[in-house]
């Protein structure tokens, strides 16, 4: 496989590339499920094409929770399939496709009653562990152990005496959602497929009742393409109904929104070294150890407002704030809060009376001659339902095609990340920086970390942090845009580093030499620079000011105040 640079001049090619010539499968939408499709239909040795109509992942795909696991309550929900497929894709991400991206991570579960509720909870702990063994993917990971009220309360000093009996405690792995599905395009593109965000699908192409292809419109440059494939794939999650409307067809079934709001606090907010699941009323609230930080989330709520945008209103605040502080003897409060942000899960609704069921489980359709639709699932098992739509387009084409063989093919910077791991005090004594920077890279790019290293190594300045956001070094800025498709200062902030929600700022102080640095490989002048900055502030001040409405609608209205940026 060669190196993936998805920069200025790639993106062009791609879209010249797909018009050129007929694909044999066009995928519509770069969220996690569209870009595992298209590593999917490259790697049978099919020509392949994905396009994107904002960046990768901009939708729910980098608004997730940031874990990978197998959905524990679905076990009482007696979902043991979705449980067992989940926990076996659990476990290859970790050990053999994303181990530089995929993480363990610990969680603990308060008990609140004595006697039934351990043996309970336990049981439903023990099965989970089991599961994943049995998956042949889940020897990596520690098994859950019980512990005293005394035991709790020394690894999690942060809850309230009272708030627990005992507990349990468990493991399952997180990631960084955004770069896991940048990482994913990469590797694709690095197999062959022709890949360009900013690059939207304003129709589909008919013969009759067969689609043969899509109209794309180039966002940035302006012109439209006509880019014909065999089979065209809807990955477009929460849009698959607008997008499926281009073709006048209502389809099988119906994707419902479901919103989920996070909040960010700094990590001395919460004295605990490990994570906590807590049971409300209507779902689980997780605490997420994230790196200098701990995620808390989420809701579950009706959307049909704006889905490009959804916007968190200070009701769904004050629930996550409500609900975390019944457990913890120094209780948050909104100044505690560094960053919010709200996502749409794709929920399927059916037509029928036997399928009006919402469910985190995906369907493939086939609705049309040369069309398939993919939809609902969990982050978790994106491999499988890529795996599924590939399957159903393979079906169409007359030709043979390979097996999926994306059990076995690692995301780029996977293959030699953990060698690389085991020499970090060396890289970081040799290129000056501190081995946690090291660490901090190989975390985020795997093996590519020496791409950034020589980016350093040329102009030593780019080895700097960024004086307003130091988890992050300038090199990485520049890279976002050179190697990872960022075409705006958006996309660097808030899905290439989580800037925007990390800091205090929401990245207001680092847009400027952001922007500056991005401009080196993208050709901004100082105008195009000073749009950029006044879009991103724009969009911060609509988000607090959304943030401080009573409700959907109202944060809805004020989270649109700030459009998105268009290339002039």
């Amino acid at each position: 496989m060669r190196t993936a640079t998805l920069g200025p001049a790639e993106r062009a090619a791609a879209l010249a590339a797909m018009a050129e010539r007929e694909l044999d499968v066009l995928v519509v939408g770069a969220g996690v499920v569209g870009a595992g499709t298209a590593l999917d239909a490259v790697t049978r040795g099919l020509s392949t094409g994905l396009v994107e109509a904002r960046d990768w992942a901009s939708g729910t795909s980098s608004r997730s929770s940031k874990l990978i696991h197998g959905g524990l309550r679905y076990l009482e929900m007696l979902d043991f399939a979705l449980v067992r497929e989940a926990l076996k894709e659990r476990g290859l991400l970790l050990e053999r496709l994303a181990p530089h991206l995929v993480k363990p991570v610990p969680f603990l579960y308060p008990l609140q009653h004595k006697g039934w509720e351990r043996l309970y909870a336990g049981s439903g702990v023990a099965l989970y562990d089991a599961m994943s063994v049995s998956s042949g993917h889940g020897r990596g990971l520690p098994v859950h152990r019980h512990l005293s009220r005394r035991q709790a309360l020394r690894v999690a000093p942060a809850l309230k005496r009272d708030a627990l009996v005992g507990a349990l405690q468990y493991y399952d792995a997180q990631m960084d959602d955004a770069r896991y599905v940048a990482t994913l395009v990469r590797t694709a593109a690095g197999y062959g497929a022709q890949v360009a965000n900013q690059a939207r699908v304003v129709g589909f192409l008919r013969e009759g009742e067969r689609v043969v292809g899509a109209r794309v419109a180039d966002v940035e440059a302006g012109g439209e393409y006509e880019v014909r494939a065999k089979q065209v794939v809807n990955a477009t999650g929460v849009w698959t109904d607008d997008t499926q409307a281009l073709i006048g067809e209502r389809g099988q079934f119906h994707v419902r929104a479901s919103k989920g709001i996070h909040l960010v606090v700094p990590k001395d907010r919460i004295h605990s070294s490990t994570g906590l699941i807590l049971r409300t009323e209507k779902s689980v609230l997780f605490v997420i150890p994230w790196g200098r930080h701990w995620i808390v989330g989420t809701t579950d709520t009706d959307w049909d407002l704006d889905k490009a945008h959804p916007a968190a209103s200070s009701a769904d605040i004050d629930y996550l704030l409500e609900h975390v502080n019944s457990v913890l003897a120094t209780p948050l409060t909104r100044d505690d809060v560094q960053g919010v942000y709200a996502g749409l899960r794709p929920l399927l609704a059916g037509e029928s009376d036997a399928t009006s069921k919402l469910s985190r489980e995906h369907t493939v359709a086939h609705p049309l001659p040369g069309l398939v639709v993919v939809a609902g699932g969990k982050y978790t098992t994106y491999r499988v339902m890529a795996k599924d739509a590939v399957d159903e387009a393979v079906h169409g084409l007359d030709q043979r095609v390979a097996e999926c063989v994306t059990e076995d093919i690692p995301l780029l910077g996977a293959e030699g990340y953990r060698a690389l791991w085991n020499a970090r005090a060396r890289i970081a004594a040799r290129t000056g920086l501190h081995v946690a920077r090291v660490e901090h890279l190989l975390n985020r790019y795997g093996s590519m970390t020496e791409e950034i290293l020589e980016l350093i190594v040329a102009d030593p300045v780019m080895g700097e942090p960024l004086p307003a956001a130091d988890d992050y070094l300038k090199a990485e800025i520049v890279y976002a845009a050179s190697h990872e498709g960022a075409r705006h200062l958006d996309d660097v902030l808030t899905r290439r580093t989580r800037i925007s929600i990390e800091t205090f700022d929401r990245g207001t102080r680092s847009a400027q030499l952001c922007a500056e640095l991005m401009a080196r490989v993208l050709g901004w002048d100082k105008g195009r620079i000073e749009r950029e900055v006044a879009h991103y502030e724009k969009r911060v001040e609509a988000e607090r000011e959304s943030q401080r409405q009573p409700d959907d609608l109202t944060a809805d209205a004020a989270r649109l105040g700030a459009p998105d940026i268009v290339p002039i």
